[in-house]
């Protein structure tokens, strides 16, 4: 996961005078955001006027920290058009400021072999000396992102000892969590598993340490985050390796810090402590997931052997399989009753991908189903099946319709790689294409839709209300398809 240098850069330092609805004096750079802050998500029409002259002034700063500042509120306001033109007046005002340095930074990711990166990193970091930027607020994370990306290549191509130079330039504490464990996937490609294994546990120790530290910042809490994750995949190195009383120490302590029922992570203690020959308490484990209706096909069936083992045989099973069933379903019917929205959907039209225009507006009386996704997307591809199956099961109902939305593209020719997937795999999904307006720099519909994930899911009833928002994938395609079901069922009746 990569921190958005934008986003780091924004929180930096700003002074104003004279701005309308700011201080009249200098004011430290807390304060001035919260006051931006106020502005961006108040109701009244005035605010939007004060806030966008503030940003007026910012533009024309010559502090360009001020300026970036401004061009992040401008993206955060959907202006990608004015964010994107002050950026390229950033690049004339200040051609050895941040966003110069920003633009460096990505040309040297541009470059296929860790040699030219390397090369180009030595001229990079001469012409732009972390010494000439004050570290504000992470600043120079942005140096540990190129050092990280060279040494994962060089790990890719065997030479450890490089891997090891570039990695050990990292400074920022918090990051070496995310630096480490990238350098243990290049390792773990590289086929070198003892550095994969050490640099998966060095992540670990390391975001072990800001989980437990007290007042962490917003960086601290990132490299906490990833601790209960990192102790699972440690105890599956363990595990790998048949060391199954030391792997179950981690993933005892994953399980634990998890809030909710996390089904790797549940599967993986279940293993473990099958392999030890502790059945029972693997079927408990199990047992949590498969109530949450989020066991895979082939959690369920370990499920099921682990039943057989416990009890003796397989009496009763079905009987137990169904009241776990019953119990499923009515704990998502009340969740769901507490969910449903009243919100207007907003109308688009878009190409699919022979061509043909599609309107929202021209589906009104049926139950509409858009699900925002991309072919780089991994969950969205991990909910197709799903999606396939819910899709099949309502192919007789001429008022339900599915629509599968592609945006926030990243290749020039999203059409042909969305066609090109959905015929590789066999679906016959109807999909529309959201590209980027050229003016906007926008994907505009899931843009409209205020999506800041996916894959997204939205449930529209007959009268173009949207009644449910569903982000993200997780579980079995079972579950998923009694949720969705569920919900296009209660959209009806709402209708």
């Amino acid at each position: 996961m990569k921190i958005s240098i934008s986003i780091i850069i924004a929180a930096s330092a700003l002074s104003l005078s004279t701005a309308k609805g700011l201080a009249q004096t200098t004011v430290n750079r807390d304060s001035t955001r919260k006051v931006l802050q106020n502005l961006f998500i108040s109701k009244d029409p005035q605010d939007k006027v004060t806030l966008n002259d503030n940003l007026k002034k910012l533009a024309a700063s010559d502090n360009e920290r001020e300026v970036m500042l401004a061009g992040d509120y401008y993206y955060q306001l959907k202006n990608q058009k004015a964010a994107d033109s002050l950026y390229q007046r950033q690049l004339v005002k200040f051609p050895m400021g941040m966003a110069a340095r920003e633009k460096g930074q990505q040309a040297i990711y541009d470059l296929k072999t860790a040699e030219e990166q390397e090369a180009a990193y030595k001229k990079w970091v001469a012409k732009f000396p972390p010494s000439r930027f004050p570290n504000i607020d992470h600043d120079h994370l942005v140096y540990d992102y190129v050092t990280v990306g060279i040494a994962m290549l060089y790990a890719e191509k065997h030479n450890t000892r490089k891997a090891l130079a570039y990695i050990n330039m990292e400074k920022e504490e918090f990051w070496k969590t995310n630096g480490y464990s990238g350098l243990a996937d290049a390792f773990e490609k590289a086929g070198d598993k003892p550095n994969a294994k050490l640099y998966v546990k060095k992540a670990m120790d390391i975001a072990g340490k800001f989980y437990y530290a007290k007042n962490n910042d917003n960086a601290g809490k990132f490299a906490a985050s990833g601790y209960p994750a990192l102790l699972a995949r440690y105890a599956q190195i363990l595990f790998d390796e048949k060391k199954y009383t030391e792997a179950l120490t981690y993933i005892e302590k994953s399980y634990k810090l998890n809030k909710e029922v996390n089904p790797a992570t549940s599967y993986s203690y279940a293993k473990m402590l099958m392999k030890l020959g502790r059945n029972k308490d693997a079927y408990s484990k199990l047992e949590g997931v498969v109530k949450a209706g989020k066991a895979t096909t082939e959690m369920e069936a370990t499920f099921k052997s682990l039943y057989v083992k416990v009890n003796g045989s397989n009496k009763g099973y079905d009987a137990y399989a169904a009241v776990i069933r019953k119990g499923f379903l009515d704990n998502l019917q009340a969740k769901l009753a507490n969910e449903i929205m009243n919100t207007p959907a907003n109308n688009f039209t878009l190409s699919d991908l022979d061509g043909n225009k599609v309107t929202l507006a021209d589906l009104k009386g049926k139950i509409v189903i858009l699900d925002f996704w991309a072919t780089w997307c991994g969950p969205c591809k991990a909910s197709f099946p799903a999606m396939q199956m819910a899709q099949n099961k309502f192919k007789d109902d001429p008022n339900v319709k599915f629509l599968f939305i592609h945006t926030w593209e990243r290749t020039p020719n999203a059409t042909e790689d969305a066609k090109a997937f959905i015929k590789s795999k066999g679906y016959n999904f109807e999909v529309l294409m959201d590209l980027k307006d050229p003016a906007t720099k926008l994907n505009n519909v899931v843009s409209s839709y205020n999506v800041d994930g996916i894959p997204s899911k939205f449930v529209i009833d007959k009268n173009g209300i949207i009644r449910f928002h569903l982000l993200g994938f997780e579980g079995g395609n079972e579950a998923a398809v009694d949720e969705l079901s569920m919900m296009i069922d209660m959209a009806k009746e709402k209708s």
